[in-house]
């Protein structure tokens, strides 16, 4: 019954022109708060399923996924693809409180938990949702393509000889996020460095569904996943997926790897 909704959504995600052709309705861009990162574009028909994509970028720097959203939006979902404070703009936990604040404004526009698409940067932030306190009543599943999920391995990772340049940015960003060196400063700012960390606050039961993606060359690596499923089976969550692809693919490069794969999970969660 589900999938005959979301077949029948996405017929309506189009509008016929007056020449008969087919065409997409237009996005919309919406403020959800006072800073100019603090908006939502959204995509797609009124009372679809909701899903919401939160871009990678090393907490830095923003993402198009508008492709990723229009492919999803005429497949069933309306989509939200949003935006938040980057590192330069604000120090953590001011990410976390946007895709909170985020997540409200979406739940008066399309009642019901919302799904969630993080990838990298974004990943860690959905994952963060997933998580933090009872995240399963706030959303219903998560898809992370490549998440930081422990920030501090990436720190760690980043500052070891022969780091990628990918992973020593990783690092260099992950403490602008935070605002100090985990390694030399006191508890308080190992504390913000913890709380970065899905597994900090992984509740088993209470926390919402996931499909963790990595590539087994990824320069955020599959431990990165695998550490935070491990945590929650511990705690009695029974649906933690980590799957590890052949290459090196990061974030959205996955995306076109695991397209099909990805919509059959969000289908079945939706």
């Amino acid at each position: 019954m589900r999938r005959t909704f979301l077949s029948v959504a996405a017929a309506l995600g189009f509008l016929m022109s007056s020449s008969g052709a087919v065409v997409e309705a237009a996005p919309e861009t919406i403020p959800y708060g006072g800073h100019e990162r603090q908006t939502i574009t959204v995509y797609g028909d009124r009372g679809a399923p909701p899903l919401v994509i939160l871009h990678g970028g090393y907490w830095a720097e923003d993402a198009d996924w508008s492709r990723t959203a229009r492919w999803l939006a005429a497949r069933g979902f309306r989509v939200y693809e949003t935006d938040y404070r980057l590192n330069t703009d604000a120090r953590w936990p001011a990410q976390r409180e946007d895709v909170r604040a985020a997540l409200r404004w979406i739940a008066a526009d399309s009642p019901g938990r919302p799904l969630l698409l993080g990838s990298s940067a974004g990943g860690q932030l959905a994952l963060d949702a997933a998580t933090y306190g009872a995240g399963g009543s706030l959303v219903r599943g998560v898809v992370a393509l490549s998440p930081v999920a422990s920030p501090y391995r990436a720190w760690v990772d980043g500052g070891r000889p022969g780091a990628t340049a990918q992973q020593r940015r990783l690092r260099q960003e992950g403490q602008r996020l935070v605002g100090c060196d985990p390694d030399r400063t006191g508890p308080r700012c190992w504390s913000r460095w913890t709380d970065l960390a899905a597994r900090t606050h992984a509740s088993g039961p209470n926390d919402a569904p996931m499909l963790l993606i990595h590539s087994k060359r990824d320069f955020v690596p599959p431990a990165h996943s695998t550490e935070l499923a491990a945590a929650e089976r511990r705690l009695g969550h029974r649906d933690a997926t980590v799957r590890t692809l052949e290459g090196a693919s990061h974030g959205g490069a996955l995306m076109s790897q695991v397209d099909e794969l990805v919509l059959r999970w969000l289908v079945k969660h939706a």
